[in-house]
């Protein structure tokens, strides 16, 4: 079975809006599409991310964008008493807690993200890895 990871907003933002982290992304994507690993995220990254390419491509061609990617990438949602252990969790920023433990809940393997405050609360239950460190550890 291929490996699971979750895909933070900012590691979509960076592959769409051609960031500093642009190259890592995009190799992450192309890992998904050829079914190497599965990606997913939940309509939070989605609405977080539409929000800011729209601010830089304009709503039609955001749309564009995230149904190209949504083609290959997963959406998970949060349960109730999910969002409550997250809530209750050491994580102190509210929308990566809902999104972390909802990869939780969901059974992914590494969740993707540059935030590096989340990597210092996660649990080892779900490592958090930035894209070039997990390209560097499976690839």
């Amino acid at each position: 079975m291929a490996v699971k990871v979750f895909l933070d907003a900012n590691v979509l933002l960076d592959l769409i809006l051609k960031r500093e982290q642009y190259h890592k992304s995009k190799e992450i994507i192309e890992h998904i599409i050829e079914n190497k690993i599965q990606g997913f995220t939940t309509s939070s990254v989605v609405h977080i991310t539409g929000y800011w390419v729209s601010k830089a491509y304009g709503t039609m061609k955001t749309k564009e964008l995230l149904l190209t990617l949504l083609a290959d990438i997963r959406i998970i949602d949060i349960s109730h008493e999910t969002a409550l252990t997250a809530l209750h969790s050491k994580i102190n920023d509210i929308e990566d807690a809902l999104q972390y433990y909802t990869a939780i809940h969901h059974k992914l393997d590494y969740f993707i993200s540059l935030d590096k405050q989340l990597k210092k609360e996660s649990i080892p239950a779900l490592p958090v890895f930035e894209p070039g460190e997990f390209i560097a550890q499976y690839f």
